[in-house]
Formats: C-alpha cells, sequence, structure tokens
C-alpha cells in the first residue's frame, strides 16, 4: 500500500493547471514523492533522538529539510499540540479546528522577529570576583536571595559579602540517619560504647563515600567553635581517625578540609578551660594522626609534608608561641621520624634549652603551672632526641647488645656487680663514694629523683632488676658542647 496515493498526485496536479496526466506518470511521481518523504522522516527522526527527546516536532522536520538543503515550511510551531474535530457525518474524517482570521488584521501587524540561527557567544561570568551586570548573567537580586527566603543586603561600608549557595545533593534516607546518628554520639554520648562500635563502623564500613564532605565539614565546624570542650575533641579525632583508616573511602580530596582541624588541636594556645583537663594526650593523639596522613598521602600530595613541617616549624622556633604549642610542635615533628628530629630539633636544641632552664627552675619560675608546662616541653625534647639518638646507634648493632656481665666503668678499672652481694642500707649510702652511691642506688632500684618521670626515651627501662646507668656523651654538632644523654640498661647475670 503506498503512503501516497495517485489520487493526491492528480489533485495537486489540478491546483497548478495540470489536469491531463497520464496514469503511468502519476505512478511514478508517486513513487518518488514517496521516497522524498522517507527521507526527510528519517533525518527528523535522527534530530529529535540527538535532542533527547521521544515526541517528533515540526522543529525536527525543519533541521532535516535544512540538512538536505531545502528551504524549511513556515507557518508552523511545536508550541501546542493541533487539535482536530470530527467532521459531521463522517466517522472516519478528520480536520483542525482554526479560528477565521482577517486577512486585512493580518497585513495592518507588525511583522515578527526574524529567527536567529543557532550560534556559539562568550561572555565573561566573573572578573576577579565580581560579576559583571550583563543580561546572560543572572541578577544579583537572585543571588542575594537565601534558600529560607530572606534577602541580605550589602553593609554599609561598601563591603559585598560572598554568598556560596546551597549545592543539592542526594542522599538516601538511610545515609542521612547514619549521619545523624554518628554526629549526636559525637556530641553528646562520646563516652559510651555506642560510640566505640560507631568508630569501628567508620573505619570498616564500605559505601560511606557520600558522607565523606559531611563528616570533614562537620568536624571543621565543631573543632572551631568548641575549643573549650576537651571531650568533644577527642571524640571528633577520633572520628577523624577512623575515616582515615577506612579503606573504602577516597578521602584525599578532603584532606584540605580535615588537617587544618587536626593541626588546630595539636598546635593551638589553648585547649579545654578547666586545668585538669589532659590537653597534652590530645596533642599526643593529634600528632600521631598528622603524621600518619603524611605518611600515607606524602606520595600523592608533595607538598603536604613540607607545608606541614613549616607549620610546626615555626610554631617551634616562634618565642612568643605558649609553652603547650611548642609542646604540640615537637610532637609532631618527633612523630614525623628521626630525620626530621635530626634535621631541625636538634641544631636548635641548644639555645632553645637556654630559654626554657629559666623556666624550670622554682627560683626563677614560682608559677606552678607554667613550671609544670616547662617540664612537659622539656620531657618532649628528651623523648625526641632519644629517638634520634636510639635510631643513629640502631646502625651499630653490636653496641646495644647486652654484655654478658653486668659491669660499671669509672678510672679505666671494672667494678663486677654480684647478683647475691647483700644490699646496702640507707645509712651506708651517705658514707660511700658519689660513683659508688650511684651504682648501689641502681642496684637497689633507686633513682635520683627526676621531675620528668614516665617520659619515654627511646630505651625500655628495666622492670624487677638491678639497673646500670651508663654517660654517654654524645655530640650534637660540631665544635659544640656535647649532650649529656642517661641510658637505662638492664642487668643480665652470667650464666
Amino acid at each position: 500500500m503506498r503512503l501516497v496515493p495517485k489520487e493526491s498526485i492528480e489533485v495537486l496536479a489540478q491546483t497548478i493547471g495540470v489536469s491531463n496526466l497520464s496514469p503511468d506518470v502519476t505512478d511514478e511521481l508517486a513513487s518518488d514523492v514517496e521516497y522524498h518523504l522517507q527521507e526527510i522522516m528519517q533525518e527528523a527522526i535522527k534530530c529529535m533522538r540527538h535532542s533527547k527527546r521521544t515526541a517528533l516536532t515540526v522543529d525536527d522536520v525543519d533541521s532535516a529539510l535544512k540538512l538536505r538543503n531545502v528551504e524549511p515550511i513556515y507557518g508552523f510551531a511545536s508550541s501546542d499540540a493541533p487539535r482536530f474535530k470530527r467532521a459531521a457525518g463522517h466517522n472516519g474524517l478528520f480536520y483542525i479546528d482554526e479560528k477565521d482570521v482577517e486577512f486585512k488584521e493580518v497585513i495592518d501587524a507588525p511583522l515578527p522577529r526574524a529567527p536567529l540561527d543557532t550560534s556559539v557567544s562568550a561572555h565573561w561570568l566573573a572578573i576577579e570576583g565580581v560579576q559583571p551586570a550583563i543580561p546572560e548573567n543572572p541578577p544579583f537580586e537572585a543571588l542575594t536571595m537565601a534558600s529560607d527566603g530572606k534577602r541580605y543586603e550589602n553593609r554599609e561600608d561598601g563591603i559585598s559579602i560572598d554568598i556560596k549557595l546551597p549545592i543539592k545533593s542526594v542522599l538516601s534516607r538511610e545515609l542521612q540517619l547514619y549521619f545523624d546518628k554518628i554526629r549526636e554520639l559525637t556530641v553528646s554520648k562520646s563516652d559510651s560504647v555506642l560510640f566505640n562500635q560507631a568508630l569501628v563502623s567508620l573505619a570498616t564500613d564500605s559505601g560511606l563515600h557520600p558522607l565523606i564532605p559531611y563528616f570533614t565539614q562537620f568536624i571543621a565546624d565543631e573543632v572551631t567553635r568548641n575549643l573549650s570542650k576537651i571531650s568533644l575533641l577527642f571524640a571528633l579525632v577520633r572520628v577523624a581517625g577512623s575515616l582515615l583508616q577506612n579503606p573504602h573511602v577516597h578521602i584525599e580530596p578532603y584532606l584540605h578540609q580535615l588537617m587544618p582541624s587536626i593541626i588546630t588541636c595539636l598546635i593551638t594556645k589553648r585547649l579545654g578551660n578547666r586545668l585538669t583537663d589532659n590537653h597534652w594526650e590530645l596533642r599526643n593523639m593529634s600528632a600521631s594522626l598528622v603524621a600518619s596522613i603524611c605518611k600515607r598521602y606524602g606520595h600523592v600530595y608533595h607538598n603536604l609534608q613540607p607545608r606541614v613541617i613549616r607549620t610546626l616549624v615555626h610554631a617551634f622556633l616562634d618565642p612568643k608561641k605558649s609553652l603547650p604549642q611548642h609542646y604540640g610542635a615537637i610532637k609532631g615533628l618527633a612523630a614525623l621520624g628521626p630525620s626530621v628530629v635530626r634535621l631541625l630539633i636538634i641544631p636548635n636544641l641548644e639555645p632553645y634549652l637556654q630559654l626554657l632552664s629559666s623556666e624550670l627552675l622554682l627560683e626563677n619560675q614560682r608559677n606552678e603551672i607554667k613550671r609544670l608546662e616547662a617540664w612537659r616541653v622539656y620531657g618532649a625534647l628528651l623523648s625526641a632526641a632519644g629517638l634520634c639518638m636510639y635510631n643513629r646507634l640502631k646502625m651499630l648493632p653490636k653496641l646495644l647488645s647486652p654484655p654478658t656481665r653486668a659491669v660499671w666503668k669509672t678510672n679505666r678499672k671494672v667494678k663486677t656487680v654480684m647478683p647475691n652481694k647483700r644490699r646496702a642500707s640507707s645509712d651506708n649510702l651517705m658514707q660511700q663514694p658519689p660513683l659508688k652511691r650511684i651504682a648501689t642506688e641502681g642496684m637497689i632500684g633507686g633513682m635520683p629523683p627526676n621531675p620528668m618521670q614516665g617520659v619515654a626515651s627511646g630505651f625500655s627501662g628495666a622492670v624487677g632488676g638491678p639497673v646500670l646507668l651508663y654517660c654517654v656523651n654524645f655530640p650534637v654538632k660540631a665544635p659544640r658542647e656535647g649532650m649529656l644523654v642517661v641510658v637505662q640498661l638492664q642487668r643480665h647475670q652470667t650464666p
């Protein structure tokens, strides 16, 4: 069955004045018209599919005619679908219901604007952060209108306020409930068992990647607003550590939001609002977290560790900073490795100790809190120097191997400590020479009074046995004077 019947060709021929067409010519013309109509419709369907639509419009037919170098048909538009009406007395005959238009009204009506061809034009979205007022850009009123319907005006001093428009993000209902529950536990129930289970979930669960920007923003906001709440800061640092341990999330793009919060907990001036708040442990935890981030992502971001080191060194060498800030900087540098300590702390150790010595003595510093902070900083320096020294001594394994006999060396004489020797009494200690007194005190388990008890120096102390003290003159940097380092080693009895 033909799409274009021969009768239609005869009617069209009669409209142009041709009335004697032969049947063969009519048949050939019908076939040719049908072929060209199929070509145009196929091109129109292609235009429709490229436009990501499923309904064919007049614009698609016009585009197909342009591709065939045929002038498009004017007077048709795709704004409204045509309305057909059934002809009275004919069930299968329909016609388009069009209103009558006066020819005089059409002639007197103004000409419409000529349609513009599709083109690409460029314009400035912003110039040095300022959006130009051109028709292509949205008006300023649309930018200053917040999501709650409130309007924000410029301040009287003429400084414009940058407004960040809200970005819609699609989160499932389950993820929203999960984030709200974690936030509630972190803020109000950080000492519960459920919070510890939540930390395990953050460190192991997969599928949490859509929540990473929300968690980083939550940590940054809470750290900024709650520097006086030490328990909340502990919980936030633990949440950050759990997220960094999760192998299923891609947290690298959000390190620029997470690192300032952790470094704030490390070297800020004051953490907590009470003297009993253990902000020292919070700084230690933050230092370990910063070191793990630099170790894990340092090969990806080559300027990550240099920027962290620059910040910590500035806090360490600035005399205007408080002693807790110095403590956090020293702990952060020591956590980055012995090489950082050897290059940045050891060369500055002698002048820094000269400034710190006045804060350690009771005669110079009457404030008990300041003196305790100074001893904390002194212990951090001892710990860093001890780790650096231990790392250097590992290159000489024979030096660290325990001797077959426990000996005390002094004045080229060797004193052997007998395991079955009777312990000296307290009265006899005061009558003995100084060197022998120190050796005997080590044997009975006594140590000279040390205000820095509990400070790790890189060597494990002896437990439940006599202790020997070796005085090692370890050169810091020639030709400077050496640094006296005390090393504790456990006595080993001969078999």
